[in-house]
C-alpha cells in the first residue's frame, strides 16, 4: 500500500529547487512585457527517476501577518480593482514529463484584454511535481507489503506583467528596534508607492551615540506589493548598557535580479533609537 504525502514550497523570489523530486525550474521570477507578450520557464531534472509535472496559473502577492511573517495571498477571483494577469496568461504544456538528465521549456503566451490600462500586473505560477516512492522504514514486512510515501512538490513563482509606463517607490514608516536577547528586532511599515511593485533590499547597521558602528548588520531582500510590515532579526552578539539608533536604508537593488528588471528610484533613510536595559 502507498500514502501520498504533500510538500509545499513557496518561491517568492529565492532560489528554486524542487528538492524532493530533483526537478530545478529557472528562473525564480518571470517578469513579462506587453511588447512580446510571452515568456518561459526552464525545467531540469538531473536525478535518474522521471518526473510528472502539472503547472497552474493563479492570482496572489506576497503580505506579511500581524507577526511580521512573509505569507502568500491568493484571490481565487480577482475583480477589475485587482492587478490581475491569471485570467490571460497561458502556458505550454500544461502537463508534461521530465526524463533523467532531461530539460524543458514551459511557454508562456499572454493574451491582455483590449484597452489594458499602463501598469503591472501579476500572477503566480505552480508546479506540481511527483515522482517515485520513499519507502517508509520501521514497518514489519512480514506480509511482504511494501509501505511508502509518494511525495507530491508544489513550488510557486511570481509572474510580472509590465504594460506603458511603470514606476515604483516604497515609503518606511512606523520603525521600532528591539532587542531579543543577542538578536536585534526590527519591525516597520513599507508602502508602495507608484503603479508597479517595489523591490528592493533593506539593510541595517548599528551605532553608537557617537556614530560609530557596533554591528548588528543585516540585508534583506524584499518584495512590496501593497503595504506590509515586516519582521527583521538579526545576531548582534549582546550590546553594553546604553542607547545606540539603528541606521536603515532601502535602495532599489536586488542580488538575485538583473539590474534591467528594477524599477530605479531614490534610496530611503531612516534612523530608530535602540534602547540596551
Amino acid at each position: 500500500m502507498s500514502r501520498g504525502a504533500w510538500i509545499s514550497g513557496l518561491a517568492l523570489l529565492g532560489g528554486v529547487p524542487l528538492a524532493a523530486q530533483g526537478v530545478m525550474i529557472a528562473p525564480h521570477a518571470v517578469f513579462m512585457n506587453h511588447r512580446t507578450r510571452s515568456g518561459q520557464v526552464t525545467l531540469v531534472n538531473p536525478g535518474s527517476d522521471p518526473v510528472e509535472v502539472s503547472i497552474s496559473i493563479f492570482y496572489g502577492y506576497t503580505f506579511t501577518d500581524s507577526a511580521g511573517q512573509l505569507s502568500l495571498k491568493t484571490v481565487e477571483q480577482p475583480d477589475s480593482t485587482d492587478p490581475s494577469a491569471a485570467g490571460w496568461l497561458q502556458a505550454f504544456p500544461r502537463r508534461l514529463t521530465v526524463g533523467p538528465g532531461d530539460r524543458q521549456t514551459i511557454r508562456l503566451l499572454a493574451t491582455p484584454p483590449p484597452g489594458l490600462k499602463d501598469g503591472e500586473y501579476w500572477a503566480r505560477i505552480a508546479f506540481h511535481a511527483k515522482a517515485g516512492q520513499l519507502p517508509v522504514a520501521g514497518v514489519t514486512d512480514t506480509a511482504r507489503i511494501k509501505i511508502g510515501l509518494n511525495l507530491e512538490v508544489r513550488t510557486i513563482i511570481g509572474l510580472v506583467y509590465r504594460k506603458g509606463a511603470v514606476q515604483s517607490s516604497v515609503a518606511l514608516s512606523d520603525a521600532r528596534a528591539t532587542m531579543r536577547g543577542d538578536s536585534l528586532e526590527v519591525r516597520a511599515r513599507l508602502t508602495r508607492q507608484g503603479n508597479a511593485a517595489y523591490f528592493g533590499t533593506v539593510r541595517g547597521v548599528i551605532v553608537d551615540a557617537k556614530g560609530k558602528t557596533q554591528g548588528g548588520d543585516f540585508k534583506v531582500p524584499i518584495t512590496v506589493y501593497f503595504a506590509t510590515t515586516p519582521r527583521w532579526i538579526a545576531p548582534v552578539g549582546l550590546l553594553p548598557s546604553g542607547r545606540y539608533w539603528v541606521r536603515l536604508t532601502i535602495a532599489a537593488e536586488r542580488d538575485d535580479l538583473a539590474p534591467e528588471l528594477l524599477l530605479r528610484s531614490g534610496p530611503v533613510r531612516d534612523s530608530v533609537a535602540l534602547v540596551v536595559p
